[in-house]
């Protein structure tokens, strides 16, 4: 894998079932960005004066390699892994890397734990601290938010597209989540710049819940211009490592699947 001065490639991850229930993100130029896209990290606190030493000359070794390479990016904060001399890397505005322990190499993507009946993501549970407070930072006024009928049992945020299939049979199910207890909570992610202007149209009509709906049942609207939170909802969802639609996350930020009936939704909820 090259690195050049405008961004870091992709790398390869692991194939999963949420390639074969998720629209991916179409628009290849995005990519070519001034960030690092990576699904994020893995757990672990330093505990003692030594292990904050070491993680303080790794946060300057990489921010001059950095430096070096012409990459824009500002660390915020680096933690230990349970992977032996493996490091989580905080980015500001940017999604989290791995890092070797002499800040030689840096990784981008998912570390699989194996050895179990299911394979374990390290990164899991602190990019689920990560989400959970970005999603309480959200204004409700910014989402699409479909509450469920009587008592709430849990909330859902959904990176959603109007062009994508998956998302359409998620919505068409959308009656019987919120029978089940379930609120949704939508988020704008236009898979391509092709489909910035639909999603914007959507966020800007007076009744956005209707536009929605009938976009999602095959009807057009009217382009509409305001402002709206459409673009910095799809940074946000590139920043978590977003990659496709739907992405559903539950109210703490464990990302949960791609489409989900409603049943295996509720059954990863209650998990």
């Amino acid at each position: 894998m090259t690195f050049t001065r405008s961004t870091l490639l992709i790398a390869c991850s692991l194939a999963s079932a949420f390639a074969i229930t998720a629209c991916s993100n179409a628009n290849n130029e995005d990519k070519k960005q001034t960030t690092l896209t990576a699904s994020a990290p893995a757990t672990g606190e330093a505990s003692t004066l030594i292990e904050r030493n070491a993680q303080q000359r790794l946060s300057t070794t990489l921010q001059q390699h950095f430096k070096t390479a012409g990459i824009n990016a500002k660390i915020t904060d680096i933690k230990a892994t349970e992977v032996p001399n493996l490091f989580w890397v905080s980015l500001e505005g940017m999604s989290s890397v791995y890092a070797t322990s002499d800040g030689k190499y840096i990784i981008q993507g998912d570390v699989i734990r194996l050895g179990d009946k299911e394979l374990h993501n390290v990164s899991e549970n602190l990019q689920a601290g990560v989400n959970k407070k970005i999603f309480a930072e959200l204004k409700q006024e910014d989402l699409l938010v479909f509450p469920a009928k009587g008592k709430t049992k849990h909330v859902i945020y959904v990176f959603t597209d109007v062009s994508c299939p998956y998302c359409h049979r998620l919505h068409e199910q959308m009656d019987e989540m919120n029978g089940k207890g379930i609120e949704v909570r939508y988020i704008a992610w236009p898979r391509g710049e092709q489909h910035m202007p639909a999603m914007e149209a959507i966020w800007c009509s007076e009744d956005r819940h209707a536009a929605f709906n009938q976009v999602m049942n095959g009807a057009q609207i009217a382009p509409a211009n305001c402002k709206n939170p459409v673009r910095a909802q799809y940074q946000l969802g590139l920043n978590m490592g977003v990659n496709g639609t739907p992405a559903i996350y539950n109210a703490e930020g464990v990302y949960l699947g791609g489409y989900l009936s409603t049943a295996e939704l509720i059954k990863r909820l209650d998990k």
